[in-house]
């Protein structure tokens, strides 16, 4: 039977600052991302299963991603925690704000990477993460492919 790949969009709010960066993204500032879910796997193709004929219910994946990145990163600030901004996150979280921090410098492109690896932990075994796409604005996107990174 042929593979086939099955993509699911999520949207979410979230802030970061770029430290050491030399542009304006050394500032705190925000996004409206749009990340790009693409499973590849076969179609099950059993009368009766209730899934018959889906390589992932919509649904399962859903829940996955939204657990997984769209819950935890919604309406957060993420900083590097290897940086001065941990001191910013310290004052916003005693102000009751949702800070995030990360091992890595908080650009779309090691977003793509973390996400990859939160979702590929939790896929059932037949189904494999094909690609992310992480929108940070209208022109500008990070790309992750499997194919990649074998």
């Amino acid at each position: 039977m042929s593979k086939i790949r099955i993509t699911k969009q999520f949207g979410f709010e979230t802030g970061h600052a770029l430290y050491g960066y030399d542009g304006k993204c050394k500032n705190v500032h925000g996004h409206s991302y749009k990340l790009s879910v693409t499973v590849i796997g076969v179609p099950i193709n059993d009368i009766n299963n209730v899934k018959n004929g889906m390589v992932i219910d919509f649904t399962d994946l859903k829940k996955i991603v939204k657990e997984e990145i769209v819950d935890q990163f919604d309406h957060a600030t993420v900083f590097n925690q290897n940086t001065p901004h941990i001191e910013l996150a310290k004052e916003l979280e005693s102000r009751g704000h949702h800070v995030i921090l990360v091992d890595y410098q908080p650009t779309s492109e090691n977003m793509v990477v973390d996400f990859s690896k939160r979702i590929i932990a939790r896929l059932p075994e037949n189904i494999k993460l094909f690609s992310l796409k992480l929108q940070e604005t209208e022109s500008s996107f990070a790309e992750w492919f499997a194919s990649d990174n074998l």
